[in-house]
């Protein structure tokens, strides 16, 4: 499985989400973004994920990290986290718990999904840059 997931970054902080209590992985926090369908690239899923999720349109976003996952139960999972580097319309939460604008140094405070720390390591160490 592929899942591709962005990276917006404003005035200093990320955007981070929080899934719902009811859902797979309840309450831990992750970037936005979903699964790649059959017949879609990485960027199309993560425009499409972004409306969804956000209700806004991703008009330029560029690919910063890509790496394999593997969960506990046994499932893998290709991450692809791309930098948004310009959007329209207004942020708005349609599915998740919360969201939350963190600056990069909070991040390894939430409790974010397995797949999602190698990025967040490389983000406190300074390994990649957003702007």
């Amino acid at each position: 499985m592929q899942v591709a997931a962005g990276l917006i970054y404003r005035q200093g902080s990320l955007l981070v989400c929080q899934r719902r209590e009811d859902g797979p992985f309840p309450l831990k926090w992750e970037f936005p973004g979903g699964k790649v369908e059959t017949g879609e690239g990485p960027l199309a899923a993560l425009r499409r994920e972004l409306r969804e999720e956000l209700d806004i349109e991703v008009q330029c976003a560029k690919e910063i990290l890509r790496h394999r996952h593997h969960y506990a139960e046994g499932r893998e999972v290709e991450l692809v986290f791309f930098s948004i580097e310009d959007y329209r319309g207004e942020v708005t939460n349609r599915v998740f718990h919360r969201l939350l604008w963190v600056e990069i140094q909070e991040l390894g405070k939430l409790d974010f999904l397995e797949g999602d720390r190698p990025l967040i390591e490389k983000l406190l160490n300074h390994e990649l840059c957003l702007r």
